[in-house]
Protein backbone atom coordinates (compact mmCIF):
# COMPACT_ATOMS: atom_id res chain seq x y z
CA UNK A 1 0.00 0.00 0.00
CA UNK A 2 1.58 3.47 -1.04
CA UNK A 3 1.92 6.35 1.28
CA UNK A 4 -1.12 8.17 -0.51
CA UNK A 5 -3.24 4.95 0.53
CA UNK A 6 -2.57 5.65 4.01
CA UNK A 7 -3.47 9.30 3.83
CA UNK A 8 -7.01 8.46 2.80
CA UNK A 9 -7.46 6.74 6.26
CA UNK A 10 -6.62 9.89 8.41
CA UNK A 11 -8.76 12.79 9.07
CA UNK A 12 -6.86 14.92 7.68
CA UNK A 13 -9.79 17.02 6.06
CA UNK A 14 -11.45 17.64 9.18
CA UNK A 15 -8.38 19.54 11.06
CA UNK A 16 -8.38 21.86 7.05
CA UNK A 17 -12.36 22.36 7.39
CA UNK A 18 -13.36 21.74 10.56
CA UNK A 19 -17.26 21.30 11.09
CA UNK A 20 -19.13 24.74 12.36
CA UNK A 21 -19.48 25.04 16.16
CA UNK A 22 -22.18 26.39 17.96
CA UNK A 23 -22.54 26.64 21.12
CA UNK A 24 -26.11 27.04 23.10
CA UNK A 25 -26.62 28.99 26.05
CA UNK A 26 -29.82 28.32 28.40
CA UNK A 27 -31.59 31.05 30.02
CA UNK A 28 -34.42 29.09 31.97
CA UNK A 29 -36.27 30.56 34.88
CA UNK A 30 -37.46 34.13 36.18
CA UNK A 31 -35.20 36.98 35.49
CA UNK A 32 -34.01 38.54 38.84
CA UNK A 33 -30.79 39.32 41.14
CA UNK A 34 -28.90 36.84 42.71
CA UNK A 35 -30.50 36.71 45.45
CA UNK A 36 -33.12 34.59 44.18
CA UNK A 37 -31.65 31.29 43.88
CA UNK A 38 -31.88 29.69 40.13
CA UNK A 39 -32.82 33.14 38.71
CA UNK A 40 -31.24 34.79 35.67
CA UNK A 41 -29.21 37.82 35.60
CA UNK A 42 -26.17 39.10 34.01
CA UNK A 43 -24.27 38.09 36.74
CA UNK A 44 -25.41 34.62 36.54
CA UNK A 45 -24.40 33.78 33.25
CA UNK A 46 -21.80 36.55 32.09
CA UNK A 47 -18.84 33.82 32.34
CA UNK A 48 -20.89 31.87 30.29
CA UNK A 49 -21.66 34.49 27.85
CA UNK A 50 -17.71 35.20 27.20
CA UNK A 51 -17.16 31.09 27.06
CA UNK A 52 -20.09 30.65 24.81
CA UNK A 53 -18.15 33.64 22.19
CA UNK A 54 -14.41 32.48 22.64
CA UNK A 55 -15.29 29.01 21.23
CA UNK A 56 -13.29 28.40 17.73
CA UNK A 57 -15.19 27.54 14.57
CA UNK A 58 -18.06 29.81 15.19
CA UNK A 59 -20.53 30.19 13.59
CA UNK A 60 -23.32 31.41 15.43
CA UNK A 61 -24.73 31.28 19.10
CA UNK A 62 -27.69 30.15 20.62
CA UNK A 63 -29.80 31.36 23.01
CA UNK A 64 -32.89 29.24 24.34
CA UNK A 65 -35.33 31.13 26.07
CA UNK A 66 -38.09 30.10 28.58
CA UNK A 67 -38.64 32.42 30.90
CA UNK A 68 -41.74 34.55 31.65
CA UNK A 69 -40.23 37.66 32.48
CA UNK A 70 -39.24 39.32 35.61
CA UNK A 71 -36.54 42.39 35.95
CA UNK A 72 -36.44 44.75 33.71
CA UNK A 73 -33.01 45.96 34.87
CA UNK A 74 -31.45 42.37 34.40
CA UNK A 75 -33.12 41.60 31.69
CA UNK A 76 -31.51 44.58 29.41
CA UNK A 77 -28.29 44.09 31.51
CA UNK A 78 -28.40 40.35 29.60
CA UNK A 79 -29.55 41.82 25.88
CA UNK A 80 -27.33 44.53 25.98
CA UNK A 81 -24.19 42.13 26.76
CA UNK A 82 -25.25 39.24 24.24
CA UNK A 83 -25.49 42.11 21.63
CA UNK A 84 -21.88 44.22 22.82
CA UNK A 85 -20.06 40.29 22.43
CA UNK A 86 -21.97 39.51 19.37
CA UNK A 87 -21.59 42.94 17.33
CA UNK A 88 -17.72 43.13 18.28
CA UNK A 89 -16.64 39.77 17.54
CA UNK A 90 -19.22 39.84 14.33
CA UNK A 91 -21.05 36.01 15.37
CA UNK A 92 -24.93 36.18 14.25
CA UNK A 93 -26.95 34.94 17.33
CA UNK A 94 -30.13 32.82 16.90
CA UNK A 95 -33.11 32.56 20.14
CA UNK A 96 -35.09 29.59 20.12
CA UNK A 97 -38.52 30.23 22.86
CA UNK A 98 -39.46 26.72 24.64
CA UNK A 99 -42.19 27.41 26.47
CA UNK A 100 -42.37 31.25 26.83
CA UNK A 101 -40.18 34.07 26.29
CA UNK A 102 -42.70 36.59 27.72
CA UNK A 103 -42.14 40.10 28.99
CA UNK A 104 -38.43 40.13 30.06
CA UNK A 105 -38.12 36.65 28.62
CA UNK A 106 -38.95 38.53 25.30
CA UNK A 107 -36.88 41.45 26.11
CA UNK A 108 -33.54 38.93 26.54
CA UNK A 109 -34.76 36.93 23.50
CA UNK A 110 -34.39 40.61 21.52
CA UNK A 111 -30.50 40.04 21.36
CA UNK A 112 -30.62 37.47 19.11
CA UNK A 113 -30.99 38.64 15.14
CA UNK A 114 -33.57 35.73 14.71
CA UNK A 115 -35.81 34.36 16.55
CA UNK A 116 -37.60 30.79 16.42
CA UNK A 117 -40.80 29.51 17.88
CA UNK A 118 -42.76 26.41 18.78
CA UNK A 119 -45.90 26.70 17.42
CA UNK A 120 -47.08 26.10 21.27
CA UNK A 121 -44.73 28.45 22.76
CA UNK A 122 -46.07 31.76 24.33
CA UNK A 123 -44.46 35.25 23.12
CA UNK A 124 -44.96 39.04 23.59
CA UNK A 125 -46.35 40.52 26.95
CA UNK A 126 -44.45 43.59 25.79
CA UNK A 127 -45.41 45.74 28.87
CA UNK A 128 -45.06 46.22 32.60
CA UNK A 129 -46.38 44.93 35.91
CA UNK A 130 -46.41 45.79 39.54
CA UNK A 131 -47.92 43.69 42.49
CA UNK A 132 -47.63 43.64 45.96
CA UNK A 133 -50.19 43.51 48.88
CA UNK A 134 -52.49 45.69 51.72
CA UNK A 135 -52.16 45.08 55.10
CA UNK A 136 -52.98 48.17 56.58
CA UNK A 137 -56.75 46.98 57.09
CA UNK A 138 -55.70 43.70 59.16
CA UNK A 139 -53.05 44.94 61.16
CA UNK A 140 -55.91 47.43 61.75
CA UNK A 141 -58.05 45.18 63.14
CA UNK A 142 -55.24 43.44 65.16
CA UNK A 143 -54.41 46.35 67.12
CA UNK A 144 -50.86 47.08 65.46
CA UNK A 145 -49.82 50.91 64.68
CA UNK A 146 -47.88 51.08 61.24
CA UNK A 147 -45.27 53.94 62.51
CA UNK A 148 -43.13 55.22 59.36
CA UNK A 149 -40.63 57.66 59.42
CA UNK A 150 -38.92 59.55 56.41
CA UNK A 151 -36.91 62.51 55.36
CA UNK A 152 -38.35 63.49 52.17
CA UNK A 153 -41.76 63.66 51.15
CA UNK A 154 -41.96 61.19 48.32
CA UNK A 155 -39.76 58.63 49.96
CA UNK A 156 -42.46 55.95 50.84
CA UNK A 157 -44.07 54.38 48.14
CA UNK A 158 -46.46 52.55 48.33
CA UNK A 159 -46.19 50.86 51.91
CA UNK A 160 -47.96 47.60 52.21
CA UNK A 161 -49.25 48.29 55.68
CA UNK A 162 -50.46 51.96 55.27
CA UNK A 163 -53.68 52.80 53.16
CA UNK A 164 -53.05 53.54 49.35
CA UNK A 165 -52.54 56.65 48.32
CA UNK A 166 -53.43 57.70 44.79
CA UNK A 167 -50.56 60.14 44.48
CA UNK A 168 -48.43 56.97 44.80
CA UNK A 169 -50.31 55.10 42.72
CA UNK A 170 -49.61 57.90 39.57
CA UNK A 171 -46.21 58.03 41.04
CA UNK A 172 -45.36 54.31 40.11
CA UNK A 173 -47.77 54.62 36.95
CA UNK A 174 -45.32 57.23 35.66
CA UNK A 175 -42.51 54.75 36.14
CA UNK A 176 -44.01 52.01 34.70
CA UNK A 177 -44.81 54.34 31.43
CA UNK A 178 -41.39 55.09 30.68
CA UNK A 179 -40.08 51.40 31.36
CA UNK A 180 -42.71 50.49 28.97
CA UNK A 181 -41.21 53.27 26.32
CA UNK A 182 -37.91 51.74 26.73
CA UNK A 183 -39.38 48.47 26.09
CA UNK A 184 -40.91 49.68 22.85
CA UNK A 185 -38.10 51.13 21.97
CA UNK A 186 -35.98 48.47 21.80
CA UNK A 187 -38.98 46.28 19.89
CA UNK A 188 -38.89 48.34 17.26
CA UNK A 189 -34.93 49.04 16.83
CA UNK A 190 -34.70 45.20 16.93
CA UNK A 191 -37.82 43.78 14.76
CA UNK A 192 -37.98 47.15 12.38
CA UNK A 193 -39.64 46.72 9.55
CA UNK A 194 -40.67 42.96 10.16
CA UNK A 195 -43.12 44.04 12.77
CA UNK A 196 -46.43 44.24 11.01
CA UNK A 197 -48.79 44.53 13.99
CA UNK A 198 -51.02 47.51 14.87
CA UNK A 199 -48.94 48.67 17.67
CA UNK A 200 -51.88 49.61 19.91
CA UNK A 201 -52.13 45.73 20.47
CA UNK A 202 -48.38 45.01 20.11
CA UNK A 203 -47.44 46.82 22.78
CA UNK A 204 -50.77 46.04 24.99
CA UNK A 205 -49.16 43.25 27.31
CA UNK A 206 -50.70 40.92 24.81
CA UNK A 207 -49.03 37.81 24.34
CA UNK A 208 -49.40 34.70 21.46
CA UNK A 209 -48.53 31.54 20.37
CA UNK A 210 -46.03 31.00 17.74
CA UNK A 211 -47.60 31.24 14.62
CA UNK A 212 -49.59 33.98 15.64
CA UNK A 213 -45.90 36.03 16.81
CA UNK A 214 -44.67 34.99 13.55
CA UNK A 215 -47.65 36.50 11.56
CA UNK A 216 -46.96 39.88 13.83
CA UNK A 217 -43.59 39.61 12.79
CA UNK A 218 -42.18 39.76 16.76
CA UNK A 219 -40.61 36.31 15.86
CA UNK A 220 -38.96 34.80 12.88
CA UNK A 221 -39.54 31.57 12.12
CA UNK A 222 -41.01 27.94 13.19
CA UNK A 223 -38.32 25.62 14.44
CA UNK A 224 -36.67 23.46 16.70
CA UNK A 225 -32.87 24.06 17.91
CA UNK A 226 -31.33 21.26 16.38
CA UNK A 227 -33.49 21.12 13.42
CA UNK A 228 -32.56 24.63 12.24
CA UNK A 229 -29.19 24.72 13.22
CA UNK A 230 -28.34 21.46 11.17
CA UNK A 231 -30.80 23.07 8.02
CA UNK A 232 -28.30 26.29 8.25
CA UNK A 233 -25.25 24.73 8.91
CA UNK A 234 -25.09 21.14 7.58
CA UNK A 235 -25.02 18.16 9.32
CA UNK A 236 -21.75 18.18 10.63
CA UNK A 237 -22.77 21.34 13.11
CA UNK A 238 -21.76 20.34 16.17
CA UNK A 239 -23.92 22.09 18.73
CA UNK A 240 -22.12 23.26 22.30
CA UNK A 241 -24.07 23.62 25.49
CA UNK A 242 -22.63 26.13 27.43
CA UNK A 243 -22.74 25.60 31.07
CA UNK A 244 -23.98 28.54 33.58
CA UNK A 245 -22.76 28.99 37.36
CA UNK A 246 -26.05 28.81 38.97
CA UNK A 247 -24.80 28.39 42.40
CA UNK A 248 -21.11 28.47 43.85
CA UNK A 249 -19.36 25.22 42.68
CA UNK A 250 -18.41 24.09 46.02
CA UNK A 251 -22.04 24.85 47.28
CA UNK A 252 -23.12 22.34 44.25
CA UNK A 253 -20.32 19.67 45.14
CA UNK A 254 -21.33 19.93 48.84
CA UNK A 255 -24.83 19.50 48.40
CA UNK A 256 -25.35 22.93 50.07
CA UNK A 257 -28.72 24.78 49.92
CA UNK A 258 -29.79 28.56 51.13
CA UNK A 259 -30.48 28.41 54.50
CA UNK A 260 -33.16 31.31 54.44
CA UNK A 261 -36.17 29.26 54.01
CA UNK A 262 -38.31 32.13 54.73
CA UNK A 263 -37.04 34.24 52.00
CA UNK A 264 -37.04 31.17 49.55
CA UNK A 265 -39.99 30.26 50.22
CA UNK A 266 -40.87 33.79 49.37
CA UNK A 267 -39.35 33.85 46.30
CA UNK A 268 -40.44 30.83 45.08
CA UNK A 269 -43.73 32.05 45.64
CA UNK A 270 -43.41 35.27 43.38
CA UNK A 271 -41.66 33.25 40.90
CA UNK A 272 -44.59 31.07 40.61
CA UNK A 273 -46.90 33.68 40.03
CA UNK A 274 -44.59 34.97 36.85
CA UNK A 275 -45.36 31.68 35.57
CA UNK A 276 -49.00 31.16 36.15
CA UNK A 277 -49.84 34.66 34.17
CA UNK A 278 -49.01 32.26 31.13
CA UNK A 279 -51.07 29.12 33.05
CA UNK A 280 -47.55 27.07 33.18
Amino acid sequence: MSYADYLKFLPIDRFRNPPPVVPVLRFDGVIASRQWRGALSLASHAAALDKAFAAKHLAAVAIVVNSPGGSPVQSALIQQRIRAVAEERAIPVLAFVEDVAASGGYWLALAADEIFVDPNSIVGSIGVISSGFGFDQAIGRLGIQRRLYTAGERKSLLDSFSPERPEDVGRLKRLQADIHDNFKALVRARRGARLTGDEADLFSGEAWLGQRALELGLVDGIGDLRSTLRARFGKTVRLRPVPTQRRSVLRRRLGLIDTDLPGELLSGLEARQHWARFGL
